[in-house]
């Protein structure tokens, strides 16, 4: 009896042990195939940290294709902006150049402005600080001309008119001439050998070309002739004030002149900036 029931102890025990075996066997079945096992056995590496598989094919000609369109977006970009710069510069430079023209029409428009006030015998007014403003430092002389002639005006009209009343007094002599002066002018006058092209000598012949020079605006050669007539003496006021409007309108060419050199505006013009190429793409 005794020996039965430690057989029947030893069977189940031998079952036991059995079962356990097997469940182990499965335990360790179902570790290696799901890996948990591989993180215990030496050498073993998790599948998760193992270094990612390369790319396909297919996805490195993307990525070569959206760098090339990359590049080509930046070269664009950068030809655009360079265009952009060229174009601002030459609008500088043609603001630049307006600027300059619109102080010549400036300049030139006063010089105008003064001629015509000369030539009427009207004060210049707010000329006169114009004239010193655009032409003091290039053209003092010529301005005190144009300034002091407008102060005591004088005008070509006025003048013919003098030389009229003057006329009697210029071809008769003058009136320290003595009877033998006069006789012997005369006498001189009676006899003249000239060339065909040259003007006559006699006073008539002067005063004419005097009257002609004057409505032609020549004052310089009304002067030259009234100089060399017998009563000049009675003219040297009119002479005076001749010659003083001969340098006025010199003056005022000489005004007109630099006003037509009148410097520029200086150009400020923006530098040209090359556009940087886009930084190589690594391949």
């Amino acid at each position: 009896m005794a020996a039965r029931g430690r057989g029947s102890r030893l069977s189940w025990a031998l079952v036991i042990l059995l079962l356990v075996l097997a469940a182990i066997a499965a335990a360790a079945w179902y570790g290696w195939q799901s890996g948990a096992l591989r993180l215990i056995l030496p050498g073993g590496v998790p599948a998760p940290l193992l270094a990612p598989a390369a790319p396909p094919s297919q996805s490195v000609a993307a990525v070569a294709a959206n760098a090339a369109a990359t590049d080509a977006a930046l070269t664009s970009a950068a030809a655009k902006l360079s265009a952009l710069e060229q174009r601002l510069a030459e609008l500088n430079q043609q603001a630049a150049a307006a600027a300059g023209q619109a102080s010549h029409a400036e300049a030139l428009l006063v010089a105008f402005a003064a001629r015509r006030a000369i030539e009427r015998g009207q004060p210049l007014g707010y000329l006169e600080t114009q004239l010193r403003v655009r032409f003091g430092d290039s053209q003092p002389n010529a301005v005190n001309q144009v300034i002091a002639a407008a102060q005591r005006p004088m005008t070509v009209p006025l003048l013919s008119e003098q030389l009229v009343r003057l006329e009697p007094q210029l071809v008769g002599g003058s009136a320290s001439e003595g009877g033998w002066e006069w006789l012997g002018r005369q006498m001189g006058e009676l006899f003249v050998v000239r060339h065909d092209s040259t003007a006559s000598p006699t006073p008539e012949s002067r005063i004419q070309r005097a009257r002609e020079a004057i409505s032609g605006g020549r004052i310089a050669n009304a002067v030259a002739e009234v100089e060399h007539m017998p009563g000049k003496d009675a003219a040297t006021e009119w002479l005076a004030r001749a010659r003083e409007l001969v340098l006025t309108q010199r003056a005022l060419d000489q005004l007109e002149s630099a006003s037509l050199s009148f410097p520029l505006t200086p150009q400020i013009v923006a530098p040209a900036v090359t556009a940087t190429p886009p930084p190589a793409t690594p391949k």
